[in-house]
């Protein structure tokens, strides 16, 4: 049965899937709610997946606000009803001299990872104009505050604030109702944005290509329903749904695109 039912899944997602059943039995065994990092939103639907087979253990998923792409997830028991501080985040926002340069989100992804947090650690990095915060969570802002003061060669500081003034990104996701021959990496790229197969085969293996934020340079890379692209120079990706297939076996899906 546990054979079967991994098989909806990829190998490589294993030891997740292995994480989220500790988690669940820590629910069921301490009765106790279980806070995790962040999950990326492949991730999210996985856990959601696995907690639907059980009545007894329920899962919230927050990350700061409603379009967070990075969240935690919260398995909880029955009894037990989440409020958004049970997520313990907290709301950085970025000081530096925004009359002489401009800080772009790769640069501060690039400083966080660079300084050893790892990915799951903190969430989305948000920005408007020349205003830029960071979500993380609450125990890493001393570390964050005392060890990160330059953002490449701007010195910086981290201030918390308040969530009431998270910025809300205006995000432009396009829809996009078409047909494909499979859910390889390359013909997805393909179909979102207008490329023909031989550039999205190029664009991957030269490493321009992430899934879920993992750099992918596999063309035949297969991909499933809430899979994250973003394609560098383009834009990105989100595989929102996948259909049945039609008459001429072609795959209906609905994929939702922002270009770069």
């Amino acid at each position: 049965m546990v054979n079967d039912f991994r098989q909806h899944f990829r190998p490589e997602e294993n030891p997740f899937i292995d994480q989220v059943e500790d988690w669940l039995k820590q629910v069921i065994n301490e009765y106790r709610p279980v806070l995790t990092e962040f999950a990326n939103p492949r991730q999210v639907y996985i856990a959601q997946t696995l907690v639907n087979r059980y009545d007894d253990v329920k899962l919230a998923h927050w990350g700061g606000y409603p379009q967070a792409e990075m969240q935690r997830l919260l398995f909880y028991p029955s009894y037990f009803s989440p409020q958004a501080e049970d997520f313990k985040l907290q709301l950085l926002e970025i000081d530096y001299p925004t009359k002489f340069l401009e800080l772009h989100h790769r640069q501060v992804m690039g400083t966080l990872i660079g300084e050893g947090l790892a990915r799951t650690t903190f969430g989305d990095i948000l920005k408007a104009d020349l205003r830029v915060q960071v979500i993380v969570k609450e125990e890493m802002v001393p570390f964050i505050r005392r060890e990160i003061t330059h953002v490449g060669k701007a010195k910086v500081k981290f201030l918390p604030v308040d969530f009431e003034a998270v910025i809300t990104p205006e995000v432009d996701w396009e829809p996009v109702q078409t047909t494909v021959s499979s859910l390889r990496l390359d013909v997805i790229i393909a179909a979102g944005f207008n490329y023909s197969r031989n550039r999205a085969k190029q664009t991957i293996e030269r490493g321009l290509v992430r899934v879920n934020w993992e750099t992918i340079d596999r063309p035949d890379y297969e991909l499933d329903e809430f899979d994250l692209m973003s394609v560098r120079h383009a834009g990105r990706i989100r595989l929102s749904q996948i259909g049945n297939r039609n008459k001429k076996d072609k795959l209906r899906v609905i994929i939702d695109v922002i270009k770069a």
